[in-house]
């Protein structure tokens, strides 16, 4: 019976194989395969016995219900592991796990899941990038309101608004490759970091292995790898989840009934928005994904926790770990497939926009006049208060601002006709947005190529 969601209803099937219990044995088998490599390399172990343990180091010879079977009896998941293996190598058991310690297998086997979600969580942000750049591009020019606080301020481009998206994302990029070295590592210097157990070649055998298997080596560890590599990696799952819950955010508001400029694709021969009210059309993903995020999130705070060990190791992290490192991978990328999918299907009604914005009878347009009077020889501080007269003179009266403007003395003596109607032109707001957008998309294209 299936009883987590992410069993039955998030994420994909080939990020969960990563953290799966099977994707954890068989990358713990292809760790203590690579230890007995670079014995080998290193001169300790004959290729003959090395390549016995390579035949059966694959998780359809020691396989993870014989693993499960022992650990029953040893309650050692690690020694369970060993004397399985022991048992397919025969005559070459003598070598298996040889100078390490449980951990070294449990952290390195863990940057191997690492490595592999970055790779897979790196390819779902730039499928997400190059979603927006289209998005971008195609809405480049698209005049909309603007708002800050809740309240119309003043027009701005649809493609500036997903342009500043973008570049979060780029951000987002760059933040994943710089880390990705300090995050994706294994240790293996045994019981408190000495390499004792290894020897003289400890440093090297701990390199072989480490190289071998993809991962960065590091300088300096206890019985762990430092969990400030979980903590950064965690820590950037949860921030580009707030970009996307971001970015969904706005969708869901600029979908609101009353707002209506863009949302969610919805099918309308077979999407059914309320089980009463036949009409919805509800931003059901974008919903469903905000919520997501929230749960990527919450994990900081017990990947801060499980920093905190006792002396060179306590078990208090592991089982926390099971659940901080693979649930908020599989949602994380989950979010970030979704959002791609809201976004590919993302409607955007410029018509309502410009709508919405003529609804405001011309008073998103009062800072432009304000600018242009100041242009014209008067003070700052009195172009304001000459504006914001005019503004509250039309709102209390209903009229149209250009009106009150025409017949307000200072404005009619410093402007004509056809050059008031020019400043009331919502296209005449949007400033540099649009070689704003060029640029954007320009650098992230070139990121994600």
């Amino acid at each position: 019976m299936a009883f987590c969601p992410l069993d039955y209803r998030y994420g994909c099937d080939t990020f969960k194989e990563i953290w799966s219990e099977l994707g954890r044995h068989s990358r713990q088998l292809e760790v203590e395969r690579a230890l007995i490599w670079a014995h080998k390399e290193m001169g300790r172990v004959s290729a003959e016995d090395y390549a016995i343990v390579e035949s059966i180091a694959i998780p359809s010879v020691v396989t993870k219900e014989r693993v499960s079977e022992i650990e029953a009896e040893t309650r050692h998941d690690i020694m369970a592991l060993t004397k399985a293996m022991t048992e397919s190598a025969g005559a070459a058991g003598w070598c298996i796990h040889l100078g390490a310690t449980s951990n070294d297998i449990v952290d390195t086997a863990v940057g191997l899941q690492l490595r592999d979600s970055i790779v897979l969580l790196r390819e779902q942000l730039c499928r997400l990038m190059g979603i927006t750049a289209d998005l971008c591009e195609r809405e480049r020019d698209t005049v909309m309101l603007g708002r800050t606080h809740g309240q119309a301020a003043v027009p701005i481009t649809f493609g500036l608004k997903t342009a500043v998206w973008l570049d979060e994302m780029r951000r987002q990029l760059i933040r994943l490759d710089e880390a990705a070295p300090r995050i994706a590592v294994g240790k293996f210097l045994g019981a408190v970091g000495t390499g004792a157990a290894q020897g003289a070649g400890a440093r090297e055998l701990q390199r072989l292995i480490l190289t071998h298997l993809g991962l960065g080596v590091p300088l300096a560890t206890t019985q762990v790898v430092g969990r400030d590599r979980y903590v950064e990696y965690v820590s950037w799952l949860a921030n580009v989840a707030c970009t996307c819950e971001k970015i969904l955010q706005e969708i869901r508001n600029l979908q609101r009934s009353e707002i209506a400029e863009a949302g969610e694709g919805f099918d309308i021969e077979k999407q059914v928005g309320s089980s009463t009210m036949a009409h919805k059309k509800n931003p059901i993903k974008s919903e469903n994904a905000s919520g997501l995020a929230r749960i990527v999130r919450s994990f900081i705070i017990p990947t801060y926790e499980n920093a905190l060990l006792w002396h060179e190791r306590d078990l208090a992290n592991s089982s926390s770990e099971r659940f901080t490192l693979s649930h908020a991978s599989a949602l994380c990328e989950d979010v970030l497939s979704k959002t791609s999918d809201v976004l590919t299907n993302l409607w955007v009604d410029a018509d309502r926009m410009m709508r919405n914005i003529n609804d405001q009878k011309g008073l998103v347009m009062a800072e432009k006049v304000m600018i242009e009077l100041v242009d014209h020889g008067i003070g700052r501080d009195e172009a304001h208060e000459i504006l914001r007269s005019a503004s509250f003179e039309a709102i209390e009266k209903g009229e149209e601002l250009i009106d009150v403007c025409a017949r307000t003395p200072a404005i009619a003596a410093s402007f004509s006709v056809e050059e008031l109607e020019a400043m009331f032109d919502p296209a005449n707001h949007v400033g540099v947005a649009g070689e704003i957008v060029d640029e954007v998309v320009e650098l992230a294209r070139s990121a994600i190529k």
